[in-house]
């Protein structure tokens, strides 16, 4: 199954059918995804390598927005740094998330060292900050370390 580059509407596309539209992390080529099929290992319609969804997909100031804004399913957004322990001692919970919640839940990490015009446009003070975006809205935020069951209710 490849993606589809993208570029408006399908003929024939179900109103109902849930799509995510990122980025290859190889080629960085846009890619419209169909949720329901994540779990079946798209691969990027353009260079063909895997788009990985079954863990966090990196953004930065340039792929965020579009990101947020062109995904049918809720987007979880972790902005951490490299340097940061308590978000060191989240990602595993993060990958987990996003393994489990495969098709439902875009989850995608922003470096906020790399990527400071995001984490500023969002007054991103303390990290790790986990924000839920649905169809590109701030819904949720948690500032700080959390407990798998508070990051599960946030994006329930």
């Amino acid at each position: 199954m490849s993606a589809t580059p993208s570029s408006g509407a399908q003929a024939g596309e179900h109103a109902a059918t849930q799509h995510m539209t990122v980025r290859c992390p190889f080629c960085a080529t846009w890619n419209r995804v169909d949720a329901a099929r994540v779990i079946d290992r798209p691969k990027c319609g353009h260079c063909g390598r895997p788009i990985l969804l079954d863990r966090p997909l990196s953004v930065d100031d340039e792929s965020f927005q579009r990101t947020i804004g062109e995904s049918d399913v809720p987007v979880l957004v972790d902005f951490y740094a490299d340097w940061c322990g308590p978000c060191k001692m989240m990602a595993p919970l993060f990958d987990d998330l996003a393994a489990r919640h495969q098709g439902r839940l875009l989850v995608t990490k922003l470096n906020t060292d790399k990527a400071q015009r995001t984490a500023s446009s969002f007054d991103i003070r303390g990290i790790p900050t986990t924000i839920l975006f649905r169809e590109g809205k701030e819904v949720a935020r948690e500032v700080g370390a959390v407990g798998r069951e508070k990051l599960e209710r946030m994006v329930a």
